[in-house]
């Protein structure tokens, strides 16, 4: 206990006390300065001390991101932080027009990776690598990424397919609380821990916009469902039907209040994640009818009643195991929920059918065979149905292959894992953390640096831990921990823990990763894993490599009355039937495989990595233990990636590829100064290089204020440009100049080629409208035209005829002339004078007699005037005043007698405002007939 106080001390006095000089300056910093390094680059020295203290004194402001170089960490806060991701803040990181402003985020990781996808040169496809130790927030942060790309990539401006796209973003959406709630757990280290990994394929169309998904899914822990540690819980989903069924679900699932159940400890507790409704609504969603959703629970019902199946101590090896009477309810409930056969079921779980040749025997088993058995049974039902589901929601959710050319993963995985025992399935998972530790070390910190030499670059390496010797522990070829499980799991004969220790340690003993304790009484052997020493029991790991499933369990399933079970096992063999000797499938060969492939795709992707850090183990809110972050820090070689990405060139792009995106630099400066310089001619590659050369020259003129040595900028390789992230957003804030004033110059012509095209077509037009109002008024004036002639020819013609009527009747002229007609002087009339006449302006002596009041001058033409229009002057000179009958005509050759009417068809109001011209002179016949009057 000495021993370990002392060492706690000295590692204290490590961290806090003995440092150097400039470490020890960094330290006493103002603590507002260093909150303010958003990246890990800007720390000087890089030590993992000052790292540490950088992000402590970021997370004690509740800051939790801090960029590392290429790397994200990410700081679990332990409680929820709302503001952090909203839809505000997912269109502001969407929208930023460089990523190096805003502050450092998950959504600059994710929306880099969507600016990639179509981005500089080539389409690449994009995986988002999320790591950590279990607990560290891996699993919400996947939920983040999920939520920001299913809004940001399936906002759409199109109406008609808005539907669609809201349909994609919901399901796609939706498959994480059924994964969740099928696939996650309440561990000691995470309340919702991921108990398997999954592969998450965000597939995007030309237009970068979500059109589907599909999952694929790694080793999922299906022993959970028949054996949880102390103080762990089962699998989410039995939970929420424990806590959220109604009553008639109750009824049908055998599940009363207060019920118990073997394989569900802490019931009591409460968790956020036992939401079943969600659960529900989700599968709603994806188009599960409810129909199947029944069937489900069903199922899921049975394996809870398997559980309290209890079988007693049978003290004769030939007779079968008795089923306990409290049990019996139990069996009975499992086999109606499950629909098979509770004989059946029975005998399957008590007898073990052996085969010698072509005879089958039949062989009563002990109780830890039939609990053996009844696990097996439970746990291979729940394992189906996880696939099924699987299958299910990548049918809702993926998209036809013609439909979308690049995609986004999202890989989310278990965290490292140590636990007090720790078998097969800790060795799995550790495994896959490895793997993906060293794709993260071979990508990065050694490729770059290799790179770097084999560019001619002047490098010095940063040393790193590599863990290639651990993985060649683990799978290595000819002779490896898998390859020893694999061949003892394929031979058949029970399986020996400590012959099993003997033969690792005398194979595998020279590796200098693998360890043995010689004091412990257990059978183990410990590995030294990159986050640190783990020990592993023989105990029963062949067994779990075997996975036996026995055929009779199958052959039972498959009968079942419940359509979902019998078609999720209807196709499905035994490994014992289908595989024999060393072609059998084991887990470790199984997963194995399917990490391969895995790798296999992100190795064809652009890797942008995100490090969850776990601050305390406690799981408490803003705790910040120093040991705990410094030990995941060494173990995933945050400060090596520091130093690389501080001191390297972290993009690098081909010359040819350079100059094909940046050329428009060099095009314009080369026109505001002149000619281009000829280049030489020489290979291809010299030419490019050349180009290369005066295109960064013509940067660098440009920007003469950029303050900085070119060389600590840019480097030019044998075949490929090195740019630190600084010198690409100048390169590429040039560009988008230049484009910006090209953009500008084309809207300009096209604005005017459009004003130009305008005024033609309105010219054309006014054209066009002045020809045919030209064309309108001719015909107007020619219409005109005739019918003032055809009018003219009437009128002359109504004139001559009415001459000819006159002339015939002047045979009464002779006796008004004889007929004493006294002088009339029109200047001495003061009186009204009686005057016969009619209205053409005849004065016969047989005309009516008309009054007129004169006043002034001119009575032959005035009365003339008054006689024929009947209206009055328009200047006032005299009035008229007449006698004449007005409801008749009267004849010119005949005195009128009585009344003549005119009967209109039309109504008179039509000619109210025709009048005819008015002159104050009379000629042609009346005015011969006034002056004979006179």
């Amino acid at each position: 206990m000495e021993v370990e106080r002392c060492n706690v001390s000295s590692k204290d006095r490590c961290l806090n006390d003995s440092l150097e000089e400039e470490i020890l300056a960094f330290l006493i910093d103002d603590e507002a300065q260093l909150r303010t390094y958003d990246d890990l680059t800007k720390v000087n020295p890089v030590t993992p001390t000052t790292v540490l203290r950088c992000l402590q004194a970021r997370y004690s402001v509740k800051v939790f991101y801090t960029h590392a170089g290429c790397t994200l960490v990410a700081l679990n806060p332990f409680q929820p932080v709302p503001d952090l991701y909203t839809l505000d803040v997912m269109k502001e990181y969407h929208r930023a027009p460089q990523l190096k402003d805003p502050k450092p985020h998950l959504f600059i990781v994710a929306e880099e990776a969507y600016r990639s996808v179509q981005g500089q040169l080539v389409p690449v496809d994009q995986s988002l690598v999320v790591s950590g130790e279990s607990g560290a927030g891996k699993t919400w942060t996947s939920r983040c990424l999920m939520k920001y790309y299913a809004t940001v990539a399936a906002s759409s401006s199109v109406v008609q397919s808005q539907d669609t796209v809201e349909r994609i973003e919901r399901r796609v959406l939706d498959s994480n609380p059924i994964m969740e709630a099928f696939g996650n757990a309440c561990t000691l280290r995470n309340s919702n821990s991921s108990r398997f990994g999954k592969y998450i394929q965000l597939q995007l169309d030309g237009c970068q916009l979500l059109v589907g998904a599909s999952v694929q899914t790694y080793l999922l822990e299906k022993t959970r469902v028949a054996y949880q540690p102390a103080n762990e819980r089962n699998f989410h989903i039995f939970y929420q039907m424990m806590k959220a069924a109604t009553f008639e679900q109750r009824k049908e699932w055998h599940m009363p209040h207060g019920h118990h159940f073997g394989w569900l400890p802490n019931v009591e507790k409460t968790m956020e994640e036992d939401c079943f409704q969600e659960t529900v609504d989700a599968m709603v969603h994806l188009r599960m009818n409810a129909e199947r959703q029944r069937q489900i629970f069903r199922i899921l019902a049975g394996i809870l009643h398997l559980g309290n199946v209890k079988f007693s101590i049978s003290t004769d090896e030939s007779q079968l195991c008795d089923i306990k009477e409290q049990s019996k309810d139990s069996l009975q409930g499992a086999a109606e929920l499950l629909q098979i056969p509770a004989e059946a079921l029975q005998t399957c779980l008590r007898v073990r059918t052996l085969k010698a040749g072509r005879q089958s025997v039949h062989k009563p088993c002990s109780q830890v065979e039939c609990r053996t058995r009844r696990d097996c049974l439970a746990k291979v039902v729940y394992a189906q149905l996880f696939e099924w589901l699987v299958t299910f929601i990548n049918g809702s959710i993926c998209a036809d292959k013609s439909t979308w050319c690049n995609f986004i993963g999202v890989l989310d995985v278990y965290g490292f894992e140590c636990f007090q025992s720790n078998s097969l399935e800790q060795l799995c998972i550790n495994y896959a953390n490895e793997k993906l530790q060293q794709h993260f070390v071979s990508h990065y910190l050694r490729a770059q640096q290799e790179e770097y030499v084999s560019e001619g670059l002047q490098w010095s390496f940063v040393k790193y831990q590599d863990n290639q010797s651990c993985l060649d522990l683990l799978e290595g070829s000819p002779i490896s921990v898998f390859s020893l499980l694999d061949e003892e799991s394929r031979l058949n004969r029970a399986s020996d823990a400590e012959a099993l220790g003997v033969r690792l340690e005398k194979e595998l003993g020279d590796n200098g990763n693998i360890s043995w304790d010689k004091f412990s009484k257990v059978p183990h052997f410990s590995v030294a894993h990159y986050a640190g020493k783990v020990d592993y029991k023989l105990q029963g790991i062949v067994e779990k490599n075997k996975d036996p499933v026995a055929p009779e369990l199958i052959g039972l399933l498959q009968i079942s009355d419940n359509p979902l079970l019998r078609q999720i096992f209807q196709e499905k063999e035994t490994e014992n039937l289908s595989s024999k000797g060393l072609n059998k499938v084991t887990v470790v060969s199984k997963f194995k495989n399917s990490l391969e492939s895995l790798m296999s795709i992100l190795h064809t992707t652009t890797p942008r990595y995100t490090r969850c850090i776990k601050p305390n183990s406690d799981c408490k809110p803003f705790i910040f233990q120093k040991e705990e972050v410094i030990m995941q820090l060494e173990a995933c070689g945050i400060v090596e990636t520091i130093h690389i990405s501080a001191a390297g060139f972290p993009i690098r792009i081909p010359f040819k590829a350079f100059v094909q995106r940046y050329g428009s630099i060099l095009q314009n400066s080369s026109f505001m100064s002149g000619a281009p310089d000829p280049v030489k001619a020489g290979s291809d590659n010299e030419m490019d290089l050349q180009e290369v050369q005066r295109l960064l020259d013509s940067v660098f003129q440009l920007s003469a204020h950029i303050g900085r040595e070119p060389k600590s900028l840019v480097h030019c390789g044998q075949t490929k440009v090195f740019l630190t992230q600084s010198m690409l957003d100048l390169l590429e804030d040039h560009r988008k100049n230049i484009l910006s004033k090209c953009a500008l110059c084309i809207q300009r012509c096209w604005m005017r080629y459009q004003r130009r095209k305008r005024h033609e077509r309105r010219h054309s037009a006014t054209l066009i409208q002045a020809a045919v109002r030209s064309w309108l008024v001719r015909r107007r004036v020619q219409k005109w035209g005739r019918a003032a002639a055809l009018i003219q020819k009437s009128w002359r013609k109504w004139r001559a005829m009415l001459k000819s009527l006159a002339e015939a009747e002047l045979d009464d002229a002779e006796d008004l002339a004889r007929q004493d007609v006294p002088e009339l002087n029109a200047t001495g009339i003061q009186e009204p004078i009686t005057v016969r006449g009619w209205p053409m302006g005849l004065a016969l002596p047989s005309a009516p007699s008309i009054t007129l009041s004169m006043r002034a001058t001119g009575f032959h033409k005035m009365m003339s005037v008054v006689a024929s229009l009947k209206v009055p002057s328009r200047r006032g000179e005299y009035k008229v005043e007449t006698n004449q009958n007005m409801q008749g005509i009267t004849s010119i050759r005949a005195q009128p007698k009585g009344s003549v009417k005119l009967h209109c068809k039309r109504s008179p109001l039509l000619y109210a405002n025709r009048q005819p011209e008015m002159r104050n002179y009379v000629t042609g016949f009346n005015e011969l007939l006034l002056e004979k009057a006179q």
